[in-house]
């Protein structure tokens, strides 16, 4: 139901300039700059008064533009209050917040929560057998120059659900332009004549942002090198509603490769978006997580721990996120590589102390951190975790190219 509250407009030469107001956000931007006039919007949560007549608040110019150019302004910019029924905050039919999908950080809790709402929409299109026809008529790159069995096919099934096509290479390392020493760059210019957006994995850190700033057709990061993979960690929160019922208050045990884990990483960032939640960290001292995500989730006041006992971890939180020491991160140094693996497994001791309700994760492909009489215990939530993968990307393919 529609509510209403105070809202701060702009008059200019007798018109009055209001922006649709959203519940949880919305602001005006009157500024006087070089003699000109210009709006802009963004839904974010901020109140606006009447008494602060050049003042404003929506940092997104991407949202909305009132105007290219200048304004020549001959009458200075009058604010007056009205009262402006709000509307919700993705209202059906309005465009994605985003451009490109790139890094955790990007998500808010309101559109997390939103998201999904569309990725249970999307879980009823895909058990329905005739399919959609909702991205009927676009095409979908995926542009991996590291190997993925789940991320690239998750993608490429949600695009063919969808009614859509796909265009793919497997290994664009080997055989891609990229073994004739094409810049990245150059490959996005060519690729995104060819499609409508870009899912891309790449080996190095950052990749996926010098492709977002070259393309202007949407760019999905499907993992970039130990940098980040955003929409595992929308799949890992999604499942972890799914399976717990709740996002507040919840304890986590990240274990394993913290270090170049860049599933747990992106989690870690999510995860602060929640209220009462508390972080522990398990891994060999070679891996341990760095403390770029220990200083942000300090800032976010979110209590983190480190700790060497995996069953005590284990026992305490009701979500363990295994994860596989990565063999490929350590180049020459097989040495660390052997030192590390193999010393936090999860076997039936550990599912024997763990919680009831708790669950244990995986990002998956496994080899021995997880030992298979753990697939039967019904709290082995990392197989619902893939297929949830389907769903969120399903849901963010429509959103970034047919908004909400």
């Amino acid at each position: 139901m529609a509510s209403s509250f105070i809202l701060s407009t702009c008059t200019l030469n007798g018109s009055v300039l209001a922006p649709k107001a959203s519940k949880t956000n919305a602001e005006s931007v009157c500024n006087h700059l070089n003699g000109s006039f210009k709006l802009t919007y963004r839904s974010l949560s901020i109140s606006a008064s009447a008494d602060t007549p050049h003042s404003s608040a929506f940092p997104n110019r991407k949202a909305f533009d009132w105007k290219q150019g200048n304004l020549p302004l001959r009458s200075a910019v009058k604010c007056r209050a009205l009262n402006v029924e709000t509307q919700p905050l993705f209202s059906l039919g309005s465009k994605f917040q985003l451009e490109d999908v790139i890094e955790a950080q990007q998500f808010d809790r309101d559109t997390l929560s939103a998201i999904f709402d569309v990725a249970l929409e999307m879980e009823k299109i895909e058990k329905n057998s005739t399919g959609s026809n909702l991205l009927q008529g676009y095409l979908m790159a995926t542009l991996f120059y590291e190997p993925s069995t789940r991320t690239r096919l998750s993608f490429e099934s949600a695009m063919k659900r969808l009614g859509g096509e796909v265009l793919t290479t497997e290994n664009a390392r080997e055989f891609s332009s990229a073994a004739k020493g094409e810049t990245l760059e150059d490959t996005i210019r060519t690729v995104e004549g060819y499609t409508d957006i870009i899912v891309m994995r790449h080996f190095e850190s950052g990749a996926a942002r010098r492709a977002a700033a070259t393309a202007n057709i949407p760019v999905i990061n499907a993992g970039d090198g130990p940098g980040q993979h955003p929409t595992q960690a929308l799949l890992d929160v999604y499942t972890i509603q799914r399976e717990i019922g709740k996002l507040d208050g919840i304890k986590v045990g990240l274990v394993g490769d913290l270090a170049y884990g860049r599933t747990v990483r992106s989690l870690a960032y999510l995860l602060a978006k929640y209220k009462d939640v508390k972080v522990y960290f398990v891994s060999p001292e070679v891996v341990k997580m760095k403390d770029d995500i220990k200083d942000y989730l300090t800032s976010k006041e979110v209590e983190w721990e480190e700790s060497a006992d995996l069953m005590e971890v284990a026992s305490k939180c009701d979500v363990v996120y295994q994860t596989r020491i990565q063999r490929e991160r350590f180049g020459e140094r097989i040495d660390l590589y052997e030192e590390a693996r193999g010393k936090y497994i999860v076997d039936q001791n550990v599912m024997d102390v763990m919680q009831k309700h708790a669950v244990v994760m995986h990002p998956l492909p496994r080899l021995d951190e997880i030992t298979v009489e753990v697939d039967a215990d019904p709290r082995a939530a990392y197989f619902r975790q893939a297929k949830n993968g389907l769903y969120i990307r399903m849901a963010l393919l429509k959103l970034l190219l047919l908004g909400w």
